[in-house]
């Protein structure tokens, strides 16, 4: 239900964008669907550390992971969600150790 909810919203935004950019909208509404399913994986996972994790996409289904998080072992967890994840290609991961 979240993750409809939230592609609904991409998807509005990228017709929104449509009629400025052109073909642009379905690169736009590809990375957003991406970086959205990663980001409802990683919390529907209960990550600690999912608030201090970024996700962005671009438009090849690369997904760059930054931020911080407590342990190693959550960094694992994310770099493996994220690259399970449909439609990712490649993950680069810059996740850090926090200690906060």
């Amino acid at each position: 239900m979240l993750l409809g909810t939230l592609l609904g919203s991409a998807i509005a935004l990228a017709d929104e964008d449509a009629t400025s950019t052109g073909s642009h909208a379905v690169a736009y509404v590809k990375d957003s669907a991406i970086t959205t399913k990663v980001k409802t994986r990683l919390a529907s996972e209960h990550l600690t550390s999912v608030a201090r994790i970024h996700v962005d996409t671009d438009k090849d289904g690369v997904v760059w992971l930054s931020g911080s998080a407590k342990t190693r072992e959550a960094i694992r967890e994310a770099v493996a969600i994220a690259r399970q994840t449909e439609g990712v290609k490649k993950v680069h991961n810059s996740i850090t150790l926090s200690n906060d």
